[in-house]
């Protein structure tokens, strides 16, 4: 693709790399990448998507701004107080990157919807901050034939993975890790157990350096391995993981094959995107 004056100017960075040049810039350009949630991790991971030249953004969030999400949403502003959160972030993401396409899609992620709103995207990134929605992305973009870069942020800590199981072995799937929601009120959410604001910040922008690699098909991807981050110990911890037989997604006899399995629907009929 030819590029503008402008944007060799813009992506000069970028293209003076040997692992994107001109032809990765093209690929980033053409690409189409769905953020679920515009959130603590939804807001960085969308600047830095933008910024780097993503054709086209998808945001999927029901929810409007409060004051409380300023801590750590970087991407809205006092102004947006009360506004959808979507529509926050088109006008933060248009006045970083104005030739960025981006999709507004106020509503909660459902069985009902998922695999519409996924199969039109190339890549997925989860940003949202629930298992209801983490096992419905898992399982949509599983049977869309999507990979899926998810993160997750409680307190101090952090997770960070890249899910591919539909490309086979060894890819595992998150029910490899996690067959089953943990129960009801195990894990308090982040408005009952709070979250370091600059966290979402630094753990949303290595979420977004996850989706570019995978774009571009460059360096070692994260599938089969879960990155672990304790911020008051500043370590990082790799957990290797195994594709199960026995998976109910991805195993030699699924018991998953639409979002409308009983084990499917157990997992998430109360879904919604925060």
């Amino acid at each position: 693709m030819d590029f503008t004056e402008a944007q060799l100017q813009r992506y000069a960075r970028h293209i003076i790399l040997p692992e994107i040049g001109g032809i990765g810039q093209a690929k980033l350009r053409q690409a189409r990448v769905l953020v679920v949630g515009a959130g603590g991790l939804g807001a960085p991971l969308l600047q830095y998507l933008a910024a780097a030249g993503i054709g086209t953004l998808g945001v999927v969030d029901h929810d409007t701004v409060s004051l409380s999400n300023l801590q750590r949403q970087v991407i809205h502003r006092t102004a947006d107080l009360g506004v959808r959160k979507v529509d926050s972030a088109r006008r933060a993401l248009l006045e970083i990157n104005p030739e960025c396409e981006v999709i507004t899609i106020a509503e909660r992620m459902t069985a009902a919807n998922a695999m519409a709103i996924v199969s039109d995207y190339d890549i997925v990134a989860d940003g949202s901050d629930n298992f209801a929605t983490r096992y419905l992305l898992t399982d949509a973009c599983f049977l869309a034939r999507r990979t899926l870069v998810a993160a997750a942020i409680l307190r101090f800590e952090a997770q960070l993975s890249t899910w591919k199981a539909h490309l086979g072995a060894p890819h595992p799937c998150y029910r490899c890790l996690f067959p089953e929601p943990p129960p009801p009120d195990s894990v308090p959410s982040c408005a009952a157990a709070g979250v370091l604001g600059a966290m979402a910040g630094m753990i949303g922008a290595w979420q977004a350096t996850e989706v570019v690699k995978e774009i571009l098909g460059v360096g070692e991807s994260l599938s089969g391995t879960l990155l672990l981050y304790d911020a008051l110990g500043a370590q990082v911890e790799r957990l290797e993981i195994q594709k199960r037989d026995d998976c109910p997604l991805c195993g030699a006899h699924p018991q998953i094959t639409s979002l409308d399995a009983p084990l499917a629907r157990a997992s998430y009929d109360e879904v919604y995107c925060g």
